[in-house]
């Protein structure tokens, strides 16, 4: 049942996304864009986002175990630090150079546009590259 509901959880997330235009690398450009032509519109489709999340993590805080029975599972870390802050800077500035970022990624992977598979190559080669650091500093 888990994986089923996964399944669903991102169909409905990809779904959100194609809606959205957050699959069009343009409208997210043009959203990025604020000394130019500035599209807001992503701002309102996050802050919609966020409104519909709300609800869900207030009841996730405070309950031990999901609806279908899984533990819930949050961060432990809360403070700020460099690897969070260059994490964070370098997926804005992939997010800006290629106007996406994973979740349309694979939305638009399904399109057949070339571009999309160029980023996700990048993007799995980034996280090999990441999980072999990580491996090497815990040594």
């Amino acid at each position: 049942m888990l994986k089923v509901t996964a399944f669903i959880a991102g169909l409905l997330f990809g779904l959100g996304l194609l809606l959205a235009g957050m699959a069009n690398p343009s409208k997210v450009l043009a959203f990025l864009d604020l000394a130019g032509a500035w599209d807001p519109s992503l701002a309102l489709v996050m802050g919609g986002a966020i409104a519909v999340a709300i609800g869900p993590l207030t009841w996730a805080r405070r309950h031990a175990r999901s609806l279908l029975g899984a533990p819930m599972q949050f961060p432990a870390k809360r403070e700020l630090d460099r690897r969070l802050i260059g994490g964070s800077l370098l997926f804005g500035i992939g997010w800006g150079i290629a106007g996406i970022c994973p979740g349309p990624a694979v939305a638009i992977l399904l399109t057949g546009h070339w571009q999309a598979l160029v980023f996700m190559v990048a993007m799995l080669g980034g996280m090999l590259l990441f999980t072999a650091l990580e491996n090497r500093r815990g040594r």
